[in-house]
């Protein structure tokens, strides 16, 4: 039977379980843990993304305001302004380099950061426990867990001794549940009430335990959630913003563009000189260093985190970030202390006042 069909394996009985694993609680062999993962793939809640310098690099092109500037540049050289052009398509490049420059930093930032954290887990392999990737670990393996301890994959405990986890990356409380071993009682349960099974993602606080692991990489409830954040990366606010004044801009010039050939007609103006006056008059429209100012400004704010040792893979995130006026988390006990302090007690014209507490 695939593990993975194993739905809400926390509610089997743990000799089902291990039966629908073939596993036993001795381990599996080298051999059959190479078969398994060659079969069901590393134990990653998504294949690392490929970093693609030429079409990242293309990607930047992609943008209103780099597009007006670009037919602006052609329409300079047609029309004679060749050096005019030239200008523009230099703005144009030193933009989409400084761009392209600061997510390859990034992005290199972020792999180095990658390697040196790589984790392993202890896992029972040919009857011995030894440090094995986390990426490699396969249902069926048996590892161990003990405080401090990263939970690498959805797993059902077999033995365990005063083990606390901390299961607020999923479920979102703050205080450790006790876990158990023992098989629930008959009947559904949700995945708080889960407490013979550790979860991908979660941390132990406290005891020791051994496991076998149920779920890998996607299949797990971490997985989940990691996949379904994964399938579509909306634009940010700024992005939108950038391409509504881009798109507002294109349709202005075209208007006016239009406009002004139009009543140079109805002047009786030359053909050709009534074209080359309205496309003149476009090019002159563009901002052709809007572009690298905002780069430029962005770029500046990246230098100064990067010296807070912050990466910033995106430059538009400065901006968001920039813009919150007020954050709203119900992370309590992650991001918050999970204690309620009184500070102050006031009245209705903010003065201190004692007596509201009575």
């Amino acid at each position: 039977m695939d593990p993975r069909s194993l739905d809400s394996f926390w509610d089997v009985p743990l000799a089902d379980v291990l039966s629908a694993l073939d596993a036993t609680p001795s381990g599996l062999t080298d051999a059959q843990a190479r078969d398994r993962l060659q079969r069901l793939g590393p134990n990653l809640t998504a294949p690392p993304k490929q970093f693609r310098a030429f079409t990242e690099f293309l990607r930047f092109f992609a943008n209103p305001l780099v597009l007006i500037l670009l037919v602006a540049s052609v329409v300079s050289y047609v029309t004679g302004g060749r050096v005019e052009a030239l200008i523009i398509v230099i703005i144009v490049v030193v933009s989409v380099v400084l761009n392209f420059y600061q997510v390859f930093q990034a992005q290199r930032a972020v792999e180095d950061l990658r390697r040196q954290v790589a984790l392993a887990a202890s896992v029972k392999r040919d009857g011995v426990f030894r440090e094995v990737p986390v990426a490699e670990l396969v249902p069926g393996d048996v590892i161990t867990l003990s405080a401090g301890s990263l939970v690498p994959a959805d797993a059902r405990l077999l033995e365990e001794n005063d083990l606390h986890v901390r299961e607020a990356a999923l479920t979102g409380e703050s205080l450790p549940l006790e876990k158990d071993a023992a098989d629930l009682e008959p009947g559904p349960h949700g995945l708080s009430d889960a407490l013979n099974s550790v979860f991908m993602g979660t941390s132990v606080q406290s005891g020791i335990a051994t496991a076998v692991v149920v779920r890998t990489g996607a299949a797990t409830q971490y997985g989940h959630i990691a996949g379904s954040l994964a399938q579509h990366e909306p634009k940010t606010e700024f992005d939108r913003g950038i391409e509504r004044f881009g798109f507002l801009l294109m349709r202005v010039i075209m208007v006016l563009v239009v406009f002004v050939l139009v009543v140079n007609l109805a002047f009786h103006r030359p053909m050709l000189d009534s074209l080359l006056f309205a496309l003149a008059l476009a090019v002159g429209l563009t901002p052709e260093l809007l572009p690298v100012v905002l780069t430029v400004t962005l770029s500046q704010g990246a230098k100064r985190m990067a010296r807070k040792k912050v990466i910033v893979k995106q430059l538009a995130a400065i901006e968001n970030f920039g813009s919150i006026e007020i954050l709203c988390s119900d992370k309590t006990g992650t991001l918050t202390l999970g204690e309620v302090t009184l500070q102050r007690s006031v009245d209705v014209r903010l003065n201190d006042s004692d007596a509201v507490l009575e």
